[in-house]
């Protein structure tokens, strides 16, 4: 794609609802910055076969010496919608991974209305994946799983096509267990409080008499996990 230039941008930055922020999360070296660096080159600021190796938005000298990112940066793209033209300004943020940078992460969801989660498909759900995830959460953000390096599958495990998609299957689950978790923990929480909201409403009427049978509300879970099939599942 050729460049987009300055005024392009300016112009999309007027209409405000065409305007979407959007934080790339990931434990280390799952490949959040050579992702931005792809995307990056999709609107011409850098050339595709530098993708990856450049490291665009690690700006900091030490974080080129180190290879890892430390401090979170953003960056407008365009993109435009192929089923009915419209056209978005995309403010994307790349965030670290290393635990020790884990309130630029912070920083970055508070921001952002939706999140990119990476995955390596060989490491699989890490400690700082869990992090993330947690965080995306609780700033109420919507986010995209990506599972990454697919060709690791390939050239280091040798997998057959039946044993990727088995894998990918799995790993999908795993992370859905993860926000199963947080489900559950926000559910056990709710449910306490309108328990004892119940109870005190009880007291009010009732005295000390026995509280009569309180049911909890059941609630559908299904619009918090990934799948393929609602289109929140990216692989590359």
């Amino acid at each position: 794609m050729p460049i987009v230039p300055p005024s392009k941008l300016a112009q999309l930055q007027s209409n405000t609802r065409n305007i979407r922020n959007v934080c790339v999360l990931a434990h280390v070296d799952h490949g959040k910055t050579t992702l931005s660096d792809a995307l990056l080159a999709t609107n011409g600021i850098i050339s595709s076969k530098l993708a990856g190796k450049i490291r665009y938005l690690d700006s900091r000298e030490d974080e080129q010496q180190r290879g890892i990112t430390m401090e979170s940066s953003g960056i407008s793209l365009y993109h435009k919608q192929t089923e009915n033209d419209t056209e978005y300004l995309i403010n994307l943020i790349d965030s670290p991974g290393h635990v020790d940078f884990s309130s630029e992460v912070a920083s970055a969801a508070r921001l952002s209305d939706g999140a990119l989660v990476l995955v390596d498909v060989l490491e699989g759900v890490c400690t700082q994946t869990v992090s993330v995830l947690h965080q995306a959460w609780v700033e109420n953000v919507r986010p995209v799983l990506f599972l990454n390096k697919l060709d690791r599958m390939i050239v280091e495990w040798r997998m057959t096509p039946s044993e990727a998609y088995t894998h990918m299957q799995q790993l999908i689950e795993q992370v859905n267990a993860v926000l199963a978790g947080f489900w559950e923990g926000d559910r056990l929480a709710e449910d306490s409080r309108m328990l004892d909201e119940a109870k005190e409403r009880w007291r009010e009427t009732h005295g000390d008499a026995p509280m009569s049978e309180w049911y909890l509300e059941e609630k559908d879970d299904s619009h918090i996990y990934f799948s393929p099939e609602q289109g929140n599942v990216l692989f590359g």
